[in-house]
């Protein structure tokens, strides 16, 4: 591997640039984001808190693309149990100390708590980085050429301008919601009380496991990022099979767990039975959740990434247009129905991309 400091330097710089304007425009337009999207409901000071988290968020993913690409991936999932670690030691001591004083600064103490642990994260990685850079020497020729910034720009501002759109559309959705159940009749206490039972609650012990299999999926990046590199089209055929076959068996049992045991897990976490009613509805969910994530790491390893993006854009489109249309005709029935529709879309359609890339070009054994 050749230029690797030269380029991660570069990478870096990017990063660091396009997330501090990034934060000056949120900054700039906080006043505008509290009035129109949170309702006045929380202080400047949150926004701002999420404008300072935003470069070592970017340049903590630029450096985890690294450890991907060299295929040092534990060091990416260190980082991220030092991250979750320090988040719930840090978040449960400010939350203490600012709960009592209201819900706006229960906010804050959560921006706050995911601030601190950012960092944390973010100055591990970077220290383990500068280290793990150090065995690489750059190539003389690289030095001399410049086309690896055109490289770079090539791949980064598609995956940009997608992400941008779909995180624009994300947080239109999420806004979205509890007005369109409110608008279905259900009183604006209780369309947030749903809202955040279904969201805060019920979701998360669904997603949990998928922190898991995320740490799986992303060590098949750089192996079929290699396979794809070799034209070995037959080998990326027989390990999409098996991984398929694998992760879809192991997707429905924790499938089967969810469901099972929805009582316990909301007793134990939250001391409310409510919550197991949702985490049983949801639970078929976790299949598709599971899988999907496996199905899009298998799709940027064959270098595919803008495909996924695009997906999900579409995804994001039509589940944001059935919540703004259909919910406040269905109410909460209505809600669950898209995420449903959202998650099932997203994995059929990733699934089809996977099936032609895989299993409809001509084959080629590497040597």
């Amino acid at each position: 591997m050749v230029g690797v400091k030269k380029v991660m330097k570069k990478c870096l710089y990017i990063t660091l640039i396009t997330s501090i304007f990034t934060s000056l425009i949120f900054w700039v337009n906080t006043d505008f984001i509290i009035a129109k999207c949170l309702h006045n409901k929380v202080s400047p000071q949150v926004v701002h808190l999420f404008c300072l988290a935003l470069p070592p968020i970017a340049m903590s993913s630029a450096i985890s693309g690294y450890f991907a690409g060299v295929r040092r991936i534990y060091k990416n999932a260190i980082g991220q149990f030092i991250e979750h670690v320090a988040k719930v030691i840090v978040t449960a001591f400010i939350i203490n100390i600012y709960l009592p004083k209201g819900l706006e600064f229960a906010c804050f103490a959560l921006i706050l708590g995911d601030l601190i642990s950012e960092v944390i994260s973010f100055v591990y990685i970077y220290i383990v980085f500068m280290l793990d850079k150090r065995k690489y020497n750059n190539s003389p020729e690289l030095a001399q050429n410049r086309n690896y910034t055109h490289k770079l720009l090539r791949i980064s501002i598609p995956i940009a301008i997608t992400s941008y759109i779909r995180s624009g559309l994300s947080t239109f959705k999420q806004l979205i919601i509890p007005s369109s159940l409110e608008k279905s009749g259900i009183n604006c206490s209780e369309s947030l009380s749903k809202y955040g039972i279904i969201n805060g609650m019920a979701l998360p012990i669904i997603m949990f496991p998928d922190i898991l299999v995320k740490s799986f999926a992303n060590l098949l990046v750089p192996e079929f990022a290699r396979y794809h590199a070799k034209k070995d089209y037959k080998r990326t055929k027989q390990i999409t099979t098996i991984l398929l076959f694998l992760i879809g068996g192991a997707s429905t049992a924790l499938t089967v767990l969810l469901f099972v045991f929805s009582d316990t897990l909301a007793l134990t976490l939250y001391k409310d039975i409510s919550v197991a009613h949702y985490i049983r509805i949801l639970a078929p969910l976790a299949t598709f959740i599971y899988m999907d994530t496996v199905v899009d790491s298998v799709l940027r390893g064959l270098d595919a990434q803008v495909g996924v993006m695009i997906i999900n854009i579409l995804d994001l489109a039509i589940s944001t247009s059935f919540i703004y249309f259909c919910v406040p005709k269905l109410g909460l029935t209505g809600y669950l129905i898209s995420i449903y529709m959202s998650e099932i879309l997203n994995f059929v359609v990733s699934t089809i991309q996977l099936i032609k890339i895989v299993y409809f070009r001509k084959e080629k054994t590497s040597t």
